[in-house]
């Protein structure tokens, strides 16, 4: 691990993010919250934000921390998630540096334990936004608030629109749920939608099966936190 030059990290809500260099190039890996971690503290850290519960044995340098108004969009309000305004501000610089801009702006959508979806302005203002329960929230709530659900132990996706089991029902409903969400959005906003986050790849073909254009950056937050720290990927 001491071959790494330096770290970013976000601290999410069910997972930490960390984006590593090695060797002059950046790779991205995602860590358990309760013991995968600490390997990676021994990096020289050169940013990080958190949105999730920061563990009390640790101590992070707090002149390193990102805070929102540090993210350069127009109209931001102090209440955004950083994680929100991060990803939505590397989704406006990425598409800025391609020349990709829509002349209506941008959604980006953070498929992680919240789906949230950020609409931004092709001059880079804050116009609002969406905010659901992810696909593994969904499911939890479901199985902890009744007598008689269970969280799925299957993992794919049903490829039935109607499921016999209760478990397919259930995957099926809650992916019908993003889905809807995000195809609605896209039908108002009439704008790309930049997506990132853990269950990014379960909607991509979805969302590419109704024609919908999709930019997929898994690592569109730490990817903004990098360029706002004016270090290149």
């Amino acid at each position: 691990m001491h071959e790494e030059e330096q770290c970013c990290l976000l601290i999410g809500n069910s997972r930490w993010h960390w984006a590593l260099k090695k060797n002059n190039k950046w790779q991205f890996i995602n860590t358990s919250i309760k013991d995968q971690y600490h390997q990676f503290l021994e990096v020289p850290l050169l940013a990080w934000a958190a949105v999730g519960e920061m563990p009390t044995e640790i101590s992070l340098d707090p002149l390193l921390e990102v805070k929102i108004e540090e993210i350069p969009l127009q109209n931001c309000p102090n209440w955004l998630g950083i994680d929100r305004a991060l990803a939505a501000w590397g989704a406006f610089y990425t598409a800025n540096k391609a020349l990709n801009m829509h002349p209506n702006g941008l959604l980006i959508a953070d498929a992680g334990t919240i789906l949230s979806i950020t609409r931004i302005s092709a001059n880079g203002q804050f116009i609002g936004g969406q905010l659901i329960p992810g696909l593994h929230l969904q499911l939890t709530s479901m199985a902890t608030g009744t007598k008689n659900l269970i969280y799925p132990s299957i993992q794919d996706l049903p490829t039935e629109a109607f499921p016999l089991t209760t478990e397919a029902a259930m995957l099926q409903g809650t992916y019908q749920a993003l889905l809807g969400t995000l195809i609605e959005a896209h039908q108002k906003a009439n704008v790309p939608i930049w997506l990132c986050g853990g269950d990014a790849p379960v909607l991509i073909h979805g969302l590419k099966q109704r024609k919908i254009e999709v930019i997929h950056h898994p690592n569109l937050v730490l990817e903004g936190m990098l360029n706002l720290r004016n270090h290149s990927l």
